[in-house]
């Protein structure tokens, strides 16, 4: 696609997507397999309770007392922290997920206007999720995640409470999972500045389709973002620069549709492989990420993620490393704990079914 536009004559714009809501840290991956697969993953029947945030219908009896664990480090010191528990109930037939995310930005030096020092302040974001899930029919899954979010930026506060609404649809015989989520639906409880108008709360509507290869153990994904905005290409004629084959004048810019751009910055597009029954290898490519990352003049792998899961049985270690900008990757590391595979709780582990081993589909 990048060589058509080139033989065209695309032009190139600094991208700037993102910094148009509050709460904006609820886009980022909860888990290092996630982010492996581009920051979003809403159809993926993988054996991995992160996946229940991205789409609440994913959430199942299969990933029943799981419990994990990330971590991840950011830029500048800022990192971010994720809990994800899953508990299938059966005698309701419902699958409930627990999700913490923890961002916080480090400690800062709160100064005067002259520049003296008066001490130092610290920045967090965090938001709780509750989620629940059931089947309907033999393939398809339905559930929402209820949400409070919380932001504490130096002496501003605000809170937020949100939900998410996903669908899932998933065939053993042809392997192919298809799902839609519709996040972060809600209103602000709190402002930052209470004189000021509501911030927007960033909200989303994906849908993701997957398909296991029948010979080969491979799952291909496509995940779709911002469906209900077409134009997500933000157009700064001050950083336009001409990518020709020929060097000329561009005078043409305001009249070009730039389509095949802004169809495709709506796309992340990943692939996973596993050799063996422990290790799985992910990797992906996010459009949109590279679009407004990736300088012009170098472009590195910006957009590009990769991630391994190992598989030790009574727990899971995951490992994602995400390219955003030439300036350097950021690595997690995240584990999942099978938590009925760990340690009993005797006759009150029977009586909630703490050890129950439930079929994953």
């Amino acid at each position: 696609m990048l060589t058509g536009l080139l033989l065209a004559g695309g032009v190139t714009h600094a991208q700037v997507n993102g910094g148009q809501f509050a709460f904006e840290f609820l886009r980022l991956a909860n888990s290092p397999h996630v982010s492996a697969l581009g920051g979003m993953s809403v159809a993926n029947p993988s054996n991995d309770i992160s996946l229940a945030l991205q789409n609440p219908a994913l959430m199942r009896p299969g990933l029943h007392n799981q419990l994990q664990l990330n971590y991840n480090g950011l830029y500048a010191g800022i990192s971010s922290s994720n809990l994800n528990y899953g508990y299938h109930v059966d005698k309701i037939n419902t699958s409930f997920a627990l999700g913490v995310q923890y961002l916080n930005y480090g400690s800062f030096t709160q100064t005067s206007f002259t520049g003296a020092e008066e001490g130092s302040f610290k920045a967090i974001d965090y938001a709780l999720s509750l989620g629940a899930s059931r089947s309907y029919g033999e393939h398809w899954r339905y559930g929402a995640n209820l949400k409070y979010a919380h932001s504490a930026l130096y002496t501003y506060r605000a809170t937020a409470a949100m939900m998410d609404v996903g669908v899932n649809y998933y065939d053993t015989a042809s392997m192919w999972d298809i799902g839609i989520v519709a996040k972060n639906m809600g209103v602000m409880i709190d402002k930052y500045i209470p004189e000021n108008p509501t911030e927007p709360i960033p909200f989303d509507l994906q849908l993701g389709i997957s398909k296991r290869l029948k010979h080969v153990p491979l799952r291909l994904f496509t995940t779709i973002h911002h469906l209900y905005e077409w134009d997500i290409r933000y157009d700064n004629p001050d950083d336009a620069t001409v990518n020709t084959l020929i060097s000329s004048s561009d005078t043409n810019q305001k009249t070009k549709s730039y389509f095949t751009d802004k169809l495709f910055r709506h796309f992340i597009f990943g692939a996973e492989i596993s050799p063996g029954s422990r290790l799985t290898i992910s990797a992906s490519y996010n459009v949109l990420r590279r679009r407004e990352l990736a300088l012009q003049t170098v472009q590195g792998i910006a957009g590009f993620s990769f991630g391994l899961g190992l598989n030790l049985n009574k727990f899971v270690i995951n490992y994602g490393r995400s390219y955003y900008h030439i300036a350097g990757p950021y690595n997690e590391i995240g584990i999942t704990f099978k938590m009925n595979k760990l340690f009993g709780l005797g006759a009150t582990g029977e009586r909630i079914h703490w050890n129950a081993d439930h079929p994953d589909w």
